[in-house]
């Protein structure tokens, strides 16, 4: 089979549907998967609706645990495993803590060597798997690593 980890369309990648109609679907697939619909995973499904920022599970904990009193780490960690399992999140490996990524549609990730920001970057054409001898080759990606704008121009302190 010649797939080269295409995904579906997700939540900040689909205009055709208004925010809360895709949060409903989103939610209906993780109640699908055998997870409630509590309130905190819906303000997780919400909060990674358009987030470029490819934030790890603790970030998204950080956000969120000042709004929501009732939320742990292990509800924000499971619903992240949760999105992936249904294909509405993407798992980045990038060195440290595992990232996640809203927008599942094929593109590549540049990652700044200086602060570790991740930005998406657009994938011109779909990269052809390689033919590798007793290896079963799952996706192509492509990671490019150097320094962001904003730290170029600003000087930020190296990260490692």
């Amino acid at each position: 089979m010649e797939s080269v980890s295409v995904f579906r369309t997700i939540p900040n990648t689909e205009p055709s549907l208004p925010a809360p109609e895709l949060e409903a679907r989103i939610v209906r697939e993780l109640q699908a998967a055998g997870l409630k619909a509590t309130a905190p995973r819906r303000a997780i499904v919400r909060e990674l609706m358009g987030d470029t920022s490819h934030p790890t599970a603790q970030q998204l904990y950080d956000r969120l645990r000042g709004r929501l009193s009732t939320l742990s780490f292990a509800t924000v960690y499971n619903t992240l495993r949760a999105l992936d399992a249904v294909g509405h999140l993407g798992r980045l490996e990038l060195g440290g803590a595992t990232r996640f990524d809203p927008n599942v549609t094929p593109h590549h990730h540049a990652v700044c060597g200086r602060c570790g920001g991740v930005q998406d970057v657009p994938m011109r054409r779909t990269p052809r798997k390689p033919e590798l001898a007793g290896f079963a080759v799952e996706r192509v990606e492509y990671v490019y690593r150097g320094v962001c704008s904003a730290c170029r121009d600003g000087g930020e302190a190296d990260a490692t």
